[in-house]
């Protein structure tokens, strides 16, 4: 792949996170602006709704208050999606790998967005049915990524097909 090729990649990339994470930050704005100190608003009876919540924690209300730790958790995320990607083939094969690197990416800025701007992440989404922790678009990005990329790696990618995020065969400390 020649450099100029390369570059529109990268670019792509970029604006691809930039409409997900404007997305995800517009659906919030319209909870925030709609949902707020109102009603939930049902989508279908005892099944799903829209409901606001501001979420000071991560799923399922755990580590309630550590904003300057999701943040330290969000630029993580983010240097160990920037270190695969760039290592990722940019052909055809790996474009699936290289959506949910985006997408991981885009959820992670979008809740990363609310707790620097907010203090907490608005989310809106409920599945009263199963009682489901109310979610966001951001939450979703990165859920469905990560299953998808999870089923990748074990069921359509072989082992040698991803070297390029790890060491080459033969180059440990056992000296093969």
């Amino acid at each position: 792949m020649n450099k100029k090729n390369g570059l529109k990649n990268y670019v792509m990339a970029v604006i691809l996170v930039i409409v997900a994470v404007l997305i995800d930050q517009y659906t919030k704005y319209l909870a925030a602006t709609h949902l707020k100190d109102g009603p939930a608003f049902v989508l279908i009876d005892n099944v799903f709704e829209l409901n606001y919540l501001e979420n000071r924690g991560a799923a399922f209300g755990l580590l309630q208050n550590r904003q300057i730790f999701f943040v330290c958790v969000a630029i993580l995320i983010f240097a160990f999606i920037l270190y695969c990607y760039v290592r990722i083939p940019k052909t055809g094969r790996y474009l699936p790998l290289r959506l949910c690197g985006i997408f991981i990416v885009a959820g992670a800025a979008g809740n990363l967005i609310d707790r620097i701007r907010l203090g907490y992440v608005v989310d809106f989404f409920y599945f009263r049915l199963i009682d489901f922790p109310v979610f966001n678009v951001a939450d979703i990005y990165v859920t469905v990524s990560f299953a998808v990329l999870l089923i990748l790696i074990f069921f359509r990618y072989k082992e040698e097909e991803l070297e390029f995020l790890g060491r080459k065969k033969g180059t440990g400390t056992d000296g093969k």
